[in-house]
Protein backbone atom coordinates (compact mmCIF):
# COMPACT_ATOMS: atom_id res chain seq x y z
CA UNK A 1 0.00 0.00 0.00
CA UNK A 2 2.90 2.34 0.82
CA UNK A 3 4.44 1.72 -2.62
CA UNK A 4 1.15 2.51 -4.35
CA UNK A 5 0.75 5.72 -2.34
CA UNK A 6 4.33 6.74 -3.15
CA UNK A 7 3.84 6.04 -6.86
CA UNK A 8 0.62 8.06 -6.90
CA UNK A 9 2.30 10.93 -5.07
CA UNK A 10 5.24 10.97 -7.52
CA UNK A 11 2.86 10.88 -10.49
CA UNK A 12 0.74 13.68 -9.03
CA UNK A 13 3.78 15.90 -8.40
CA UNK A 14 5.17 15.13 -11.85
CA UNK A 15 1.87 15.98 -13.52
CA UNK A 16 1.60 19.23 -11.54
CA UNK A 17 5.10 20.36 -12.57
CA UNK A 18 4.47 19.35 -16.19
CA UNK A 19 1.16 21.20 -16.43
CA UNK A 20 2.61 24.37 -14.86
CA UNK A 21 5.52 24.36 -17.31
CA UNK A 22 3.18 23.61 -20.20
CA UNK A 23 0.87 26.42 -19.09
CA UNK A 24 3.74 28.95 -19.06
CA UNK A 25 5.00 27.96 -22.48
CA UNK A 26 1.65 27.77 -24.23
CA UNK A 27 -0.06 30.74 -22.64
CA UNK A 28 -2.33 32.56 -25.07
CA UNK A 29 -2.96 36.28 -25.03
CA UNK A 30 -5.96 37.45 -23.04
CA UNK A 31 -8.80 39.30 -24.76
CA UNK A 32 -8.47 42.94 -23.69
CA UNK A 33 -9.99 45.99 -25.38
CA UNK A 34 -7.39 48.67 -26.13
CA UNK A 35 -6.90 51.41 -28.71
CA UNK A 36 -4.25 51.67 -31.38
CA UNK A 37 -2.13 54.80 -31.84
CA UNK A 38 -4.82 56.31 -34.10
CA UNK A 39 -7.41 55.89 -31.34
CA UNK A 40 -9.26 53.04 -33.05
CA UNK A 41 -10.54 50.12 -30.91
CA UNK A 42 -8.38 47.00 -30.92
CA UNK A 43 -8.75 43.71 -29.05
CA UNK A 44 -5.58 41.90 -28.04
CA UNK A 45 -7.13 38.56 -29.06
CA UNK A 46 -6.81 39.84 -32.64
CA UNK A 47 -3.00 40.07 -32.46
CA UNK A 48 -1.64 37.87 -35.24
CA UNK A 49 1.08 37.72 -37.87
CA UNK A 50 0.09 35.12 -40.48
CA UNK A 51 1.76 32.28 -38.58
CA UNK A 52 5.01 34.16 -37.96
CA UNK A 53 6.46 35.23 -34.58
CA UNK A 54 5.45 38.42 -32.79
CA UNK A 55 7.48 40.54 -30.38
CA UNK A 56 5.32 42.30 -27.80
CA UNK A 57 7.11 45.11 -25.98
CA UNK A 58 5.55 46.93 -23.02
CA UNK A 59 7.00 50.43 -22.65
CA UNK A 60 6.26 54.04 -21.60
CA UNK A 61 7.36 57.53 -22.62
CA UNK A 62 9.09 58.07 -19.27
CA UNK A 63 11.05 54.78 -19.43
CA UNK A 64 14.54 55.46 -20.81
CA UNK A 65 15.56 51.76 -21.04
CA UNK A 66 12.32 51.05 -22.95
CA UNK A 67 13.04 53.77 -25.48
CA UNK A 68 16.67 52.66 -25.81
CA UNK A 69 15.53 49.09 -26.52
CA UNK A 70 12.91 50.12 -29.08
CA UNK A 71 15.33 52.52 -30.79
CA UNK A 72 18.01 49.81 -30.95
CA UNK A 73 15.56 47.29 -32.41
CA UNK A 74 14.32 49.93 -34.87
CA UNK A 75 17.80 50.08 -36.42
CA UNK A 76 17.56 46.37 -37.29
CA UNK A 77 13.81 45.91 -37.62
CA UNK A 78 13.53 45.97 -41.43
CA UNK A 79 16.27 43.33 -41.70
CA UNK A 80 14.54 41.23 -39.03
CA UNK A 81 11.25 41.43 -40.92
CA UNK A 82 12.85 40.45 -44.22
CA UNK A 83 14.67 37.52 -42.63
CA UNK A 84 11.96 36.14 -40.33
CA UNK A 85 8.67 37.96 -40.99
CA UNK A 86 8.53 38.96 -37.31
CA UNK A 87 6.22 41.77 -36.25
CA UNK A 88 6.82 44.02 -33.24
CA UNK A 89 3.90 45.50 -31.33
CA UNK A 90 4.84 48.21 -28.85
CA UNK A 91 2.29 48.44 -26.03
CA UNK A 92 2.40 51.82 -24.33
CA UNK A 93 1.39 51.77 -20.68
CA UNK A 94 1.23 55.56 -20.48
CA UNK A 95 -1.90 56.85 -18.77
CA UNK A 96 -4.68 58.92 -20.35
CA UNK A 97 -2.87 62.19 -19.61
CA UNK A 98 0.20 61.34 -21.68
CA UNK A 99 -1.10 58.77 -24.19
CA UNK A 100 -1.77 61.51 -26.78
CA UNK A 101 2.01 62.01 -26.98
CA UNK A 102 2.75 58.37 -27.84
CA UNK A 103 2.03 58.45 -31.58
CA UNK A 104 4.00 61.68 -32.23
CA UNK A 105 6.88 60.26 -30.17
CA UNK A 106 6.89 56.95 -32.09
CA UNK A 107 6.64 58.78 -35.43
CA UNK A 108 9.47 61.12 -34.40
CA UNK A 109 11.67 58.10 -33.71
CA UNK A 110 10.72 56.46 -37.05
CA UNK A 111 9.39 53.38 -35.30
CA UNK A 112 7.76 51.14 -37.85
CA UNK A 113 5.89 49.22 -35.16
CA UNK A 114 2.24 48.74 -34.44
CA UNK A 115 1.47 50.81 -31.34
CA UNK A 116 -1.22 49.88 -28.83
CA UNK A 117 -2.34 52.10 -25.95
CA UNK A 118 -3.02 50.39 -22.62
CA UNK A 119 -4.08 53.54 -20.74
CA UNK A 120 -5.90 51.68 -17.95
CA UNK A 121 -3.21 49.00 -17.55
CA UNK A 122 -5.67 46.16 -18.20
CA UNK A 123 -3.43 44.33 -20.69
CA UNK A 124 -0.37 44.98 -18.52
CA UNK A 125 -2.08 43.40 -15.50
CA UNK A 126 -3.43 40.47 -17.54
CA UNK A 127 0.11 39.73 -18.78
CA UNK A 128 1.64 40.08 -15.28
CA UNK A 129 3.85 42.97 -16.34
CA UNK A 130 5.26 44.52 -13.17
CA UNK A 131 8.18 46.47 -14.58
CA UNK A 132 9.09 47.77 -17.99
CA UNK A 133 10.53 47.21 -20.45
CA UNK A 134 8.90 43.80 -20.52
CA UNK A 135 9.26 41.91 -23.79
CA UNK A 136 7.36 38.81 -24.87
CA UNK A 137 7.86 36.63 -27.92
CA UNK A 138 4.85 34.79 -29.34
CA UNK A 139 5.17 31.86 -31.71
CA UNK A 140 3.28 31.70 -34.99
CA UNK A 141 0.23 30.31 -33.18
CA UNK A 142 0.10 33.25 -30.75
CA UNK A 143 1.47 31.37 -27.73
CA UNK A 144 3.83 33.17 -25.35
CA UNK A 145 7.11 31.24 -25.62
CA UNK A 146 9.60 33.67 -24.10
CA UNK A 147 9.67 36.79 -21.95
CA UNK A 148 12.23 39.11 -20.45
CA UNK A 149 12.25 42.23 -18.29
CA UNK A 150 14.73 45.11 -18.35
CA UNK A 151 17.13 46.09 -21.11
CA UNK A 152 20.87 45.91 -21.46
CA UNK A 153 23.07 46.70 -24.42
CA UNK A 154 22.96 43.78 -26.86
CA UNK A 155 19.70 42.39 -25.44
CA UNK A 156 18.10 42.69 -28.85
CA UNK A 157 20.47 39.96 -30.11
CA UNK A 158 18.83 37.44 -27.77
CA UNK A 159 15.40 38.52 -29.02
CA UNK A 160 16.20 37.95 -32.69
CA UNK A 161 18.07 34.73 -31.91
CA UNK A 162 14.95 33.39 -30.19
CA UNK A 163 12.80 34.48 -33.14
CA UNK A 164 15.17 32.58 -35.46
CA UNK A 165 14.84 29.48 -33.26
CA UNK A 166 11.03 29.69 -33.46
CA UNK A 167 11.23 29.93 -37.26
CA UNK A 168 13.52 26.88 -37.30
CA UNK A 169 11.18 24.93 -35.01
CA UNK A 170 13.73 24.80 -32.17
CA UNK A 171 12.96 25.06 -28.46
CA UNK A 172 13.89 28.26 -26.67
CA UNK A 173 14.45 28.93 -22.99
CA UNK A 174 11.03 30.13 -21.71
CA UNK A 175 12.38 32.96 -19.56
Amino acid sequence: MKKLSLILLVLLIGFSVYSQDDEKRGRRLPSIDLRNADGEPFNTADISNDGKPIILSFWALWCKPCIKELNTISDEYIDWQEETGVKLIAVSVDDARSSSKVKPFADGNDWDYEILLDVNGDFKRAMNVNMIPHTFILDGDGNVVWQHTSYSEGGELQIIENVRKIIAGQEIDAH
